[in-house]
């Protein structure tokens, strides 16, 4: 059984769209591509080199898929020379040419193709990017770790991390650390369900019992 994780660059209001340069993906209007740049630096480097991990296939959709082919293929730096020899799963159509050495393409229903893929023998899968193949896999209780990597700037508007349909759940934080620029790296375990509690009064007052019975006939 694989471990199916990700490792993704966030702002602080969880957008995740273009982290790399302005032409990376300004679709929708968006103008801040290249927001991590200005807070990398060593540290950094050695903090995302270990969210990564060192043994894994990519699974990736569409967008990132066509980014990294773009790029990677002719780079020979040690995340090129990774990313060019490992297995590429990519969640697309047939009208996407998949030519990067290794690709495979993932065909039908997300949820299942990647539940298959999980269930065979190999290298855990990591996701890079691909926002709405974390929505999909997250509204089907299918992503075992997340590593987030908060940067410290507020972006507005963008693709995001999370959306509405992901699945309700606790998660364990496992590791975190701190960059000398203020981005912050969290590892987290897919744990039990949401627990929940009460700091309510045990004797609400009046006013209370009343605003409770006025917000439940509003819904």
């Amino acid at each position: 059984m694989r471990t199916l994780r990700t490792a993704t660059f966030v702002s602080l209001d969880g957008v995740m769209q273009a982290p790399g340069g302005p032409e990376e993906d300004p679709r929708g209007g968006f103008e801040y591509g290249g927001w991590t740049f200005p807070f990398w630096n060593e540290k950094l480097g050695g903090l995302m080199d270990r969210a990564m991990g060192e043994d894994y296939d990519l699974l990736l959709g569409r967008c990132t898929y066509e980014i990294f082919a773009a790029y990677w293929p002719h780079m020979n730096d040690e995340i090129g020379r990774k990313f060019n020899a490992v297995n590429k799963y990519v969640a697309t159509g047939l009208d996407t040419p998949l030519d990067w050495a290794h690709s495979h393409r993932l065909e039908g229903d997300l949820a299942k193709a990647v539940r298959a893929l999980k269930a065979t023998k190999g290298r855990d899968l990591l996701i890079q990017g691909s926002s709405e193949v974390i929505h999909t896999l997250l509204a089907n209780d299918l992503i075992d770790q997340l590593t987030i990597l908060t940067f410290p700037v507020i972006l507005g508007r963008g693709k995001r991390l999370f959306d509405e349909n992901s699945r309700p759940h606790a998660w364990t934080l496992e590791s975190s650390d701190t960059s000398t620029t203020g981005v912050i790296v969290g590892t987290y375990q897919r744990s039990g369900k949401v627990p929940t509690g009460s700091f309510a009064d045990d004797n609400p007052s009046a006013a209370e019992l009343e605003r409770r019975e006025r917000w439940a006939r509003k819904g």
